[in-house]
């Protein structure tokens, strides 16, 4: 049976208005640790043969990295886009993306990027797996389709794990698995001229407005704004026992170790 896997993917904002965040092309693009994911998916496809889908969440200005995922050799983009989605924070965007996974029943894979690189909270993977109930592993650096398993391989605190998932299931891929391929000329035209974004409201995912946006979101983005992180290079002098030392003595200074 061919795979139907479902990538979800963000507009990230690298510009922040004063007056609030806005997404459109000009101040958002795509978010780059969900590229690893999106490679990850079109590869496995290609290796057993099935879809791809691409699904976002923003205003319709954000329509373009659903574009960009059809270049690269996504087979599908659909964006949520309902005034009413607006302001949701992660609990809220989850919700939202569970219900509309459902309504692209069947699937078997669902790919998340680790983070995102505007919030960088890494919440939406794991908390829409939740709302889906199906079984979730984060951080994975590879992944092989072995009817009827999932075989998944991650790195962490000095350890190679190896999980096999039961389909359906999801995943965060870690951003050092895969490098992204280049997007063709012709992806580019296939994505502008042949295919076309699908765009679906609240009521076409039949989910209670109460339970996204402002009302269904605990959290809210009060500000968003650059930091400018102020650093000084020192050299120490003497020999390197007297370096070491003084290094001691400062990182004493600081409360990290007595």
């Amino acid at each position: 049976m061919a795979l139907h896997i479902i990538v979800c993917i963000k507009s990230v904002v690298t510009k922040a208005p004063e007056n609030g965040i806005i997404r459109s092309a000009e101040t958002a693009e795509m978010n780059l640790f969900d590229r690893p994911a999106l490679e990850s998916a079109i590869a496995l496809v290609e290796r057993e043969g099935g879809t791809v889908t691409a699904l976002s969440m923003g205003p319709k200005s954000c329509a373009f990295v659903l574009h960009e995922a059809i270049a690269m050799g996504a087979d599908r983009g659909v964006l949520l886009s309902d005034p009413r989605l607006g302001d949701s924070d992660t609990l809220a965007t989850s919700k939202a993306l569970g219900a509309a996974i459902k309504k692209l029943e069947p699937y078997d894979i669902v790919l998340f990027g680790t983070r995102t690189y505007d919030s960088d909270t890494g919440q939406v993977g794991p908390q829409t797996a939740v709302s889906l109930d199906i079984p979730l592993v984060t951080g994975v650096s590879s992944l092989n389709y072995e009817k009827p398993l999932l075989r998944v391989e991650r790195k962490v605190d000095g350890f190679r794990e190896e999980y096999n998932l039961s389909l359906p299931a999801a995943l965060t891929v870690h951003p050092a698995s895969v490098k992204p391929r280049d997007i063709p000329l012709s992806g580019i035209e296939e994505a502008f001229e042949k295919k076309k974004i699908e765009t679906w409201t609240l009521n076409d995912l039949s989910l209670d407005p109460k339970l996204v946006g402002k009302k269904g979101s605990p959290t809210e983005v009060l500000s968003m704004k650059k930091m400018t992180r102020e650093r000084k290079c020192e050299f120490l002098e003497g020999t390197l026992e007297e370096q070491a030392e003084v290094l001691i003595e400062r990182i004493k200074e600081t409360g990290l170790i007595t």
